[in-house]
């Protein structure tokens, strides 16, 4: 969609369809997009330390897979990975976010299974 936002370092998908905002850092697929992980091969080309990689990954699991709703998600993080630029831009990015963000749990083709778990657990 034209008023839509990808995130910092996503990783949209080909064909893709986009109508909600696309996470940062992390790895949106399908024609109903779902959230596949974090984009960690993508974050490890663009130079992050595996700390900063490892952080992000923790806070998109909370945001995405904890079951807590987004509010509680972003309170959990804000409290358990304080001080991270990268991960104070993902807070800030879900909280601006106007038109939903695309943050269903992606299910893979590989013994149902997310796309992430079944290349080695990068979800």
């Amino acid at each position: 969609h034209q008023f839509c936002r990808v995130g910092r370092h996503a990783y949209v998908g080909g064909f893709s369809v986009v109508v909600m905002d696309a996470l940062p850092f992390a790895k949106t697929v399908g024609q109903k997009p779902a959230f596949f992980g974090i984009n960690r091969i993508g974050l490890s080309r663009k130079g992050m330390s595996a700390e900063t990689i490892r952080r992000l990954d923790r806070a998109l699991r909370l945001l995405v897979r904890s079951g807590l709703n987004t509010a509680q998600a972003l309170e959990e993080i804000r409290r358990e990975l304080p001080g991270d630029p990268e991960v104070d831009y993902l807070v800030s990015f879900v909280e601006s976010a106007k038109r939903g963000l695309h943050k269903s749990a992606g299910r893979g083709g590989r013994g149902g299974k997310g796309a992430a778990e079944a290349e080695g657990g990068d979800a």
